[in-house]
């Protein structure tokens, strides 16, 4: 039989109970809002524009 330490086990079971299919989901298939934030936070104009003038003006004049 293999042994391993009753932590290592425990934290094992805890992280594979947490990611439900439900988080698999959206970890894969982000929302088109979540993607658009991404690409303006990853394009240092838009990210810096969204500081200044909120989200939606910013990514509209990059991306509109």
């Amino acid at each position: 039989a293999i042994k391993i330490k009753k932590e290592v086990a425990n934290a094992f079971v805890k992280r594979t109970k947490r990611s439900s299919p439900y988080e698999w989901y959206f970890e894969y298939y982000k929302s088109p809002l979540e993607q658009m934030h991404e690409r303006c936070e990853n394009y240092p104009p838009c990210d810096y524009l969204s500081d200044q003038v909120g989200f939606a003006m910013a990514y509209n004049r990059f991306f509109g």
